[in-house]
């Protein structure tokens, strides 16, 4: 709809609606969708821009990367022990027990993996990140970084997008070889399978079109968890109480996204393949 009203001319204008008649829920996912557009954008921006951070990188790296191979390997190997045992009695009744070892490792490496792997993070890394930045911001340390002549964007977040882009594909691998380790050791509960033997199943049973989308996926799963962190943390307002509002924002949105961009992962691998 539109209304109609006088300009000082005496000629008529249309006028739309204001974004204010919007209900509130879609104003404000507009409103952080594109916060997050813009925000991404001066990442771009940014990042081909010297200073580099390499060392700050590197350090970020070694945080968010390495304080979290613990806690991925444990879930991890959890994981693939629960799988093998719900999915074995399902084949020893159609008599295709023989395949447990290539069918649990496909499904850990194309699936099971990088998506629990991008969820521990999207937990643990994102309300880091976004708790981090909110406190340095309700507390006016960002402010005073860009007072010293240091580029605050470029420090913080740059470098924080950066080390989680490339540290989640190495913990998906980790997490790949941790979950097929714990998926030998269910198969050996119930029977007797040698390493070699169980390996050399599992080995043969992956292919390229297996590895190299999940490899993909897993950049993009740290990129967006990264990125919703630093986003919630750097626009973190209402002093300390919007610190934990921005660290609670960041779990579910980057949860949401990791959802979002393997739907998307996967429509492209089916037309591709």
């Amino acid at each position: 709809m539109s209304k109609v009203k006088d300009d000082p001319s005496g000629k008529k204008e249309k006028s739309t609606l204001s974004v204010e008649k919007l209900p509130q829920g879609l104003k404000d996912f507009l409103e952080n969708a594109a916060g997050l557009a813009q925000f991404t954008a001066s990442f771009f921006k940014e990042l081909f821009k010297p200073p580099y951070e390499f060392e700050e990188t590197i350090r970020q790296a070694y945080r968010l990367g390495y304080g979290s191979f613990l806690l991925v390997g444990v879930s991890s190997f959890i994981m693939g022990v629960v799988f093998t045992l719900q999915t074995r009695p399902t084949l020893v009744e159609f008599g295709a027990e023989s395949y447990i070892p290539s069918m649990v490792t496909i499904a850990i490496i194309r699936e099971i993996g990088p998506v629990i792997t991008g969820l521990i993070c999207a937990g643990k890394v994102g309300s880091g990140i976004g708790a981090e930045l909110g406190s340095m911001k309700v507390t006016e340390q960002i402010d005073a970084m860009a007072v010293s002549g240091t580029n605050p964007f470029k420090y913080l977040v740059v470098t924080r997008v950066l080390a989680m882009s490339i540290m989640l594909p190495i913990l998906v691998f980790y997490a790949d070889l941790i979950g097929v380790i714990g998926c030998y050791f269910a198969v050996n509960i119930a029977g007797n399978v040698s390493f070699s033997l169980f390996f050399q199943e599992s080995i043969s049973a992956i292919g390229f079109m297996d590895i190299f989308p999940a490899a993909i996926k897993c950049i993009f799963f740290g990129f967006g968890i990264a990125m919703v962190g630093c986003y919630k943390g750097y626009t973190t307002s209402k002093g300390t109480v919007g610190v934990g509002m921005s660290a609670n924002s960041a779990v579910v949105v980057a949860s949401l996204m990791v959802f979002l961009i393997d739907l998307i992962a996967v429509q492209l691998t089916q037309i591709f393949s």
